[in-house]
């Protein structure tokens, strides 16, 4: 419900929007944003939507994922043995780091003002949020993984001389 509003929000202020002169985007992908700074009309109203919707879409879904997360760290303690509260903090652990990384590019870009507006760091920062951060999963969620260190050690231990 909250993505269909928050489609749906964004759709219909786009078609607000009037566009004048060179119509290229600057960007990787059509996004709001890149829209907004192009229009040629006042967006101020555009963009108090745009950071509300976003911001309302992101920060309760992130309020949801840490209150589980909370939950979570409170049956992990009590869990018994040291090994097993290990294996469920490591566990837990690298889902947080990814989804702490996913939603603060997200954040980083859409609850910017207009004012601090830079195309260079918008398109950084959506290139973390749908290159770099699906590309790291993998490796975050197999750092816990037994196998994976072993073979990082031989890796790192064949390219430094033996001593």
């Amino acid at each position: 419900t909250g993505g269909l509003l928050n489609a749906i929000a964004h759709t219909a202020n786009t078609f607000r929007l009037n566009f004048c002169g060179q119509n290229i985007i600057d960007h990787f992908f059509c996004d709001a944003p890149p829209l907004v700074k192009m229009s040629c009309t006042d967006t101020r109203v555009y963009e108090k939507v745009l950071l509300g919707v976003v911001g309302f879409t992101v920060l309760s879904c992130l309020l949801v994922i840490l209150i589980s997360y909370f939950n979570i760290l409170l049956a992990i303690l009590r869990i018994r043995s040291a090994s097993g509260r290990r294996k469920a903090f490591s566990t837990c652990a690298s889902h947080l780091v990814s989804v702490m990384l996913f939603y603060g590019s997200l954040l980083f870009m859409y609850s910017r003002p207009s004012s601090s507006y830079s195309l260079e760091k918008d398109k950084m920062a959506a290139l973390f949020y749908t290159v770099v951060n699906p590309l790291l999963n993998p490796l975050i969620y197999s750092v816990r993984n037994k196998d994976v260190k072993e073979a990082f050690k031989k890796a790192t231990q064949t390219i430094r001389p033996q001593a």
